[in-house]
């Protein structure tokens, strides 16, 4: 009797035990598979998303992505999903318009768009300074901040070079739009003269001619232009590192004298920079509404 027990507890450790590992192994990874599976699938939260054959919104559209309509997510890049369709077809599509939950008014160009934005200046380097002693670097990152919120919410996906009294170092500063794949950079600054109230108005300034900085800047001039209570002073070539050093379409806008007692009077109103923010909105919208194709 003894025999026969160590025979079985023999047979079982030898047959059973491996077999309840085995099982419970594939159990975890079938388990895993399907949260993979699971965390591949998503689905279109708001209508009228478009369906490009690469990656960036200036690429060719295919189709428009229903809401509700359930995709297959295959690879990220810069920013960008390709997916695959119930119907086996894929595409590319912005993923921060794919993950949204919240609603649009609607979906644009702009939404499809990456935007850095420039506060000028910060930490040890101040920048101009106002009559009354208030810094450049302290208003750029005001008005920055507010243009960020507005593109925000027209669903554009928006990076910082510095969300904080910080120095980001002029070398670095075209870097950050090249390494997102940026579509648009825009630097924020507030100009200055040697003599005080020596000079009013906002500038536009560009370098390159042939990559859509020029573009660029004359779409934000023209939105800015009817609204501005400041002198329109146009648009500019200037040597720039944060224009030169820049790959994507970039420009740099100077929106009023900060040592004018009359332009700083304007810089320091949340007013004015809401204003600024919806002309640089505008701007945006009409630059990508001329360079991006859409499904007819």
């Amino acid at each position: 009797m003894q025999k026969l027990g160590r025979l079985m507890l023999a047979w079982i450790t030898k047959f059973w035990v491996p077999l309840a590992i085995t099982v419970g192994m594939l159990a975890v990874a079938v388990s895993v598979t399907t949260v993979m599976l699971y965390k591949q699938q998503i689905t279109v939260q708001i209508p009228n998303l478009t369906l490009r054959e690469k990656r960036g919104v200036t690429s060719t559209p295919i189709s428009v992505l229903k809401q509700g309509e359930h995709l297959q997510i295959l690879q990220e890049d810069d920013g960008w999903y390709q997916v695959r369709r119930e119907d086996e077809s894929t595409g590319w599509v912005a993923s921060w318009l794919l993950e949204r939950t919240t609603p649009l008014d609607k979906v644009t160009p702009l939404s499809e768009a990456t935007i850095v934005l420039d506060p000028g200046h910060g930490g040890n380097d101040p920048g101009a300074e106002s009559n009354s002693g208030k810094f450049e670097k302290t208003y750029t990152l005001l008005l920055a901040q507010q243009v960020a919120k507005t593109l925000r919410a027209t669903g554009a996906r928006v990076i910082m070079t510095r969300d904080s009294d910080k120095l980001v170092y002029l070398s670095q500063i075209p870097k950050v739009a090249e390494n997102a794949n940026a579509d648009a950079f825009i630097s924020f600054h507030f100009d200055s003269v040697t003599e005080a109230n020596g000079a009013s108005g906002y500038t536009a300034y560009y370098y390159h001619k042939d990559n859509g900085s020029k573009d660029l800047a004359q779409a934000i001039n023209d939105a800015m232009n009817p609204n501005m209570p400041l002198e329109n002073r146009g648009i500019d070539h200037a040597e720039y590192v944060v224009l030169i050093d820049n790959k994507v379409p970039a420009t740099l806008l100077e929106n009023g004298y900060i040592n004018s007692d009359r332009d700083f009077k304007k810089i320091k109103s949340p007013a004015y920079r809401k204003l600024i923010a919806q002309d640089v909105e505008q701007g945006l919208e009409t630059y990508f509404d001329n360079r991006v194709k859409t499904v007819n």
